[in-house]
């Protein structure tokens, strides 16, 4: 019989023609990311410390086994007689097909199956250990039937109720939850974007409160796990029993799992208060939650996305080609280029509302009826009917919009916030901050924020206010975007709306009351 390491070497071979069978497109929507050999055998090293304690046998289960890195770990990392029943479930047919020829005869039973859609076993059957990287597959890549069940499936098991929003991995390990035996021990490679998000709640809500969780390491952003995926990783570690009162979690960041560059320890109900995970381990030994009662952003802003077209390159076009193709100009309205294009920090219109000194650049944005456009637009009808062929009308966000070639509302706003960004050398912010004095929107590429009506009210009242507020949110330090921003891999960050308007709004209120008479009336 071979050994583990020569079905291995087998392993790797079968791993990348599996993936140079599908293109990067396909491997997303089925969230296909193998999990390197090397660092499944440290997450299977770290499961084999933990376990030396323990005088029961492994019976080990992966519910998302691909080839079968972590069951070739598995058997790497513990002693074979320790071994007991090994179980790995596989919905890929090829990949079925792969795992049972390199495995079944050592001993590891391939389930051809939707995880998520079979019955748990009985309690005598339960599994003692999960090693697993579940699919890594966005929530609009799941059919609206089958997101029902899966919340009701969670809901059913757990009585946690999960954000539509939620990835499939997240639905992975709730689900899981049923096939672990008690005092089981689970460890999960996910994306640490659960632990900032508000759909990552419901995987919270059970770390913290259904089982004991050990220990939540985050990899560094910078060092992506998955050569294949611009994905920031986290290593989650739990045991099936329900968490002491007085317990705490160990949190470690950068370096590896088994020597971290950064750790520390924080109080379970601590945890259950923080909005972010990402903030553990803090460089304080102490773990001090923000002041709830601060005045933040959301305060003085209502806080939007930009308007998501579907399509930018078809919608968005120069406006000098918008009059050669006829567009009647309530059809179009001016719009901001890409962040890359906009070099500028404060951005003058001219008399038509168009920004001057960047790209002139318009939206498509018209509710016209097909007949009229037909008849008194026919060039601009021609570049429709150009987009209808590309299926640019059958599009996710096109195909729900009536006519399809409309937008969504979004009015100019004075303040703006790029949506993404990394820090850069020099002190360069990952985000920065826009004075839009023109009258143009902006795409998602955005965040656009709403003066509330107070403030409106005072800036309407004294424009010198515009400049006071927009230098203090210039002066904004790239460590508190980093405290709310969420991180992805190769050290890319986003800031959602509720992530901004997170940030603390002191210093803007300090700047306002030092030239408004009435102090007290913004809030």
């Amino acid at each position: 019989m071979p050994t583990v390491l020569e079905i291995e070497t087998r392993r790797q071979h079968h791993q990348v023609t599996l993936d140079a069978d599908r293109d990067q497109a396909e491997r997303n929507r089925w969230g296909q990311f193998a999990t390197p050999l090397p660092l499944a055998l440290e997450i299977a090293a770290y499961a084999a410390a933990l376990w030396r304690k323990r005088t029961d046998r492994v019976q080990f289960l992966d519910p998302a086994l691909g080839t079968g890195s972590f069951y070739s770990a598995l058997r790497q990392a513990f002693p074979a007689k320790q071994i007991g029943r090994a179980a790995g479930v596989e919905l890929d047919s090829r990949i079925v097909a792969a795992a049972s020829d390199l495995w079944v005869s050592s001993g590891l039973e391939v389930l051809a199956a939707d995880f998520t859609e079979l019955k748990s076993p009985a309690s005598p059957n339960l599994f003692n250990l999960i090693l697993t990287n579940p699919p890594y597959v966005r929530h609009h890549h799941l059919e609206l039937i089958a997101k029902k069940r899966l919340q009701h499936d969670v809901a059913r098991n757990l009585g946690i109720g999960i954000s539509g929003l939620a990835g499939l991995y997240c639905y992975f390990l709730l689900l899981a939850d049923a096939w672990l035996a008690p005092r089981g021990l689970a460890v999960w490679l996910i994306p640490s974007e659960f632990m900032d998000v508000n759909y990552g709640e419901a995987v919270k809500r059970y770390l913290t409160e259904h089982v004991k969780l050990l220990h939540i390491h985050r990899f560094c952003p910078l060092d992506v796990q998955f050569a294949d995926a611009l994905v920031s990783s986290a290593v989650v570690v739990f045991e099936k029993t329900p968490p002491p009162k007085r317990h705490s979690v160990l949190f470690t960041h950068g370096g590896s799992l088994l020597d971290p560059a950064r750790k520390q320890r924080v109080p379970i109900a601590a945890l259950r208060e923080a909005h972010k995970w990402t903030a553990f381990p803090t460089e304080s030994k102490n773990v001090v939650e923000p002041d709830v009662d601060q005045a933040t952003l959301a305060d003085l802003f209502e806080i939007k996305r930009g308007l998501a077209t579907g399509a930018n390159d078809f919608f968005i076009l120069p406006r000098a080609e918008a009059a050669k193709l006829g567009i009647p100009k309530d059809a179009v309205k001016p719009v901001l280029p890409s962040p890359r294009h906009l070099h500028v920090e404060i951005i003058d219109g001219d008399d038509k509302g168009y920004p001057s000194e960047v790209p002139a650049l318009c939206l498509i944005d018209c509710r016209l009826p097909e007949e009229t456009l037909r008849e008194k637009y026919p060039a601009f009808w021609k570049y429709l009917e150009d987009g209808e062929r590309r299926d640019i009308d059958k599009g996710y966000i096109t195909s729900r919009r009536t006519p399809w070639y409309s937008q969504e509302t979004r009015a100019p706003s004075p303040f703006l916030c790029t949506y993404m960004g990394r820090p850069g050398n020099g002190g360069r912010k990952p985000f920065r901050f826009i004075w839009n004095r023109s009258r143009a929107t902006a795409t998602n590429l955005y965040l656009m924020l709403y003066p509330k009506a107070e403030l409106a009210q005072a800036l309407s009242e004294q424009p010198a206010l515009y400049e006071k507020v927009f230098r203090e949110l210039q002066a904004f330090g790239t460590d508190t975007f980093l405290r709310e921003g969420r991180v992805y891999g190769g050290g890319l960050y986003k800031m959602e709306p509720t992530e901004l308007g997170r940030l603390p709004a002191t210093q803007i209120l300090r700047a306002i009351d030092l030239t408004l008479s009435r102090q007290n009336t913004l809030f």
